[in-house]
């Protein structure tokens, strides 16, 4: 083995390290597609879960993907086949079609389950393999989806709801707020009478967009392409007046910037946020994890007092527009394994890793 390959992978900081080689030694087939592992004493790429007896840790390198090995020069494993799609990954991608039709019975477990030819546990299973979710979470999520589109196309509410298998309108109602942190018909406006200013700034973890409303900060995005954050942004507020910057909300975008690097916060950033009284409690809660340290959804749930609102907390986590001014990237799974950030995991890892080094230079000051 060559040197350039015994020194393969991306930089990975000690603590995601030792998470990655945690899960390869238990073969956690929920780690699968999170990461990939080289062993340089062979040159071959696995899975996390693969049967094949474990390498020593000194022979293993990580990879945030398969591409990213055999670019070092890896070749994948014959037995794991890590180049492939698992059985799980394709059996909820065979599921994600058939709930994208929205018609109402498919949202039952039971009967996805009979449609795909599986077992209804056989398809729990996976989803939560794959995704973290149940199947009627993403059943939700479609259809959400789907009705937002509608709505924002123009159509009106009344054909919406039932285009979209809600039934009747007593149901959206009565979820409208959990779910789009509004009323459906104002979300119908899609941001009409706002006045959206944004800015595009660059960080470590690329492009950050900022926008805001003269009361506060309304949404940060992180992403490569600014043509496609601006989409985005325009997306979700199709009727706002959207127009870049002015001189005076600079200083909000530099106190962003500088909470991606790491930094502690130097000034408190008014928000401008729409969201249901819960969001808003759970997006409040979040503010207090200190910088640095991490809470479980389950913590989280506990420190609002609703114990049970562990998946609650995760859809407000998944919803929330203003990421790292409320840290959603500082919350993570029970069993300490990152999950569920809108962009990206590797993006969630570098924002905990520059928090981490910056508290340690703050504490060696």
């Amino acid at each position: 083995m060559n040197n350039a390959m015994t020194q393969a992978g991306p930089k990975i900081n000690a603590n995601a390290a030792e998470r990655y080689w945690r899960a390869t030694l238990a073969r956690d087939a929920r780690a699968d597609g999170t990461f990939f592992l080289g062993v340089v004493s062979t040159g071959v790429y696995c899975r996390p879960s693969c049967p094949a007896r474990r390498p020593l840790r000194r022979n293993v390198v990580f990879f945030g993907s398969g591409e990213e090995a055999e670019k070092q020069g890896f070749r994948p494993c014959l037995r794991c086949k890590p180049n492939e799609k698992s059985g799980a990954l394709r059996l909820v991608e065979r599921a994600a079609r058939e709930l994208a039709r929205g018609e109402e019975e498919i949202f039952r477990v039971a009967t996805l389950a009979q449609r795909l030819a599986v077992t209804p546990s056989a398809l729990r299973r996976a989803f939560q393999q794959v995704t973290g979710l149940a199947p009627r979470d993403l059943a939700d999520a479609l259809r959400l989806n789907r009705f937002k589109s509608l709505l924002r196309s123009g159509k009106n509410i009344t054909d919406a709801l039932y285009e979209t298998g809600y039934g009747s309108s007593s149901r959206v109602y009565e979820r409208s707020d959990a779910q789009l942190g509004m009323t459906p018909a104002a979300y119908q406006k899609g941001g009409k009478g706002m006045k959206l200013e944004y800015t595009i700034a660059k960080s470590p973890m690329g492009k950050v967009l900022v926008a805001a409303t003269e009361k506060g900060v309304s949404a940060v995005y992180l992403g490569e392409a600014e043509r496609e954050l601006i989409g985005e942004l325009r997306e979700e507020y199709p009727h706002a007046e959207i127009a870049p910057a002015k001189e005076s909300y600079q200083r909000w975008v530099g106190e962003i910037v500088r909470q991606i690097e790491g930094k502690p916060s130097s000034l408190e950033l008014p928000l401008d946020v729409q969201g249901t009284a819960f969001q808003r409690r759970v997006w409040q809660e979040l503010q207090r994890i200190p910088r640095g340290t991490t809470r479980t959804y389950t913590q989280v749930a506990q420190a609002l007092g609703q114990p049970r609102a562990v998946r609650a907390v995760a859809s407000a986590c998944a919803r929330n527009p203003v990421s790292i001014v409320v840290p959603c990237h500082r919350v993570i799974r029970g069993d300490g394994n990152l999950a569920g950030y809108r962009w990206g995991l590797s993006r969630k890892e570098q924002l905990l890793s520059a928090e981490r080094a910056g508290g340690k230079k703050s504490q060696d000051n």
